[in-house]
């Protein structure tokens, strides 16, 4: 469709009037009085700590749910908390998908355990779980710990097992799992902020 020069001007004409009404309140009074809901105006707020790596960036996560008894809170959007030291409000790109990864299907959601020899993971409750670690450091504990050198030192050390800390943790819980590590006698105590 070919339009001539005169009917060219006629269209654009005719546009620009109308939007100059439109400008000036000449417009549909449902249209003008209609406003857009924020979408996260309804949405709990709970501040956290990127898992992804050490540096420990803080996010903001908003869930939609009401906290009834049978109803389950949704994410619905993940962002970098502007009042973070760390961060200030800004992520990277594996932060920036954390809600992906919040709402995946294929995210571990309860401790599982392989039997040696087995290839086959079975699922354990968090107290079974916790259960069994504390079991197996205390047997290692007790069949490995030094308390005296061969000099008859008392040095109070156990050599066979480690710890890696968390570097998103605060000074307060670094401070806490440092003294708790040293307390058991573990002297391989690192921090993944160093890894």
């Amino acid at each position: 469709m070919e339009y001539s020069r005169r009917q060219f001007m006629r269209v654009t004409g005719s546009a620009l009037a109308g939007s100059s009404l439109a400008l000036m309140g000449f417009s549909p009074a449902t249209a003008l009085a209609e406003v857009r809901q924020y979408k996260l105006a309804a949405c709990t707020v709970t501040r956290q700590t990127c898992t992804y790596c050490s540096v420990g960036c803080g996010i903001l996560m908003y869930s939609l749910g009401d906290g009834a008894k049978n109803a389950r809170a949704s994410v619905i959007h993940v962002e970098g908390d502007p009042d973070h030291p760390v961060n200030r409000g800004t992520l990277c790109p594996k932060g920036a998908s954390l809600l992906d990864i919040v709402n995946s299907p294929d995210r571990l959601r309860y401790p599982e355990y392989r039997a040696p020899g087995s290839s086959e993971w079975k699922r354990l409750s968090w107290s079974d779980a916790l259960d069994r670690i504390a079991k197996l450091m205390k047997a290692d504990r007790d069949a490995h710990f030094v308390q005296t050198t061969a000099e008859g030192k008392t040095v109070n050390r156990w050599l066979t097992t480690g710890m890696l800390a968390a570097s998103a943790a605060s000074n307060e819980a670094g401070y806490l799992t440092h003294k708790t590590a040293r307390s058991w006698g573990l002297l391989a105590f690192d921090n993944q902020a160093r890894v």
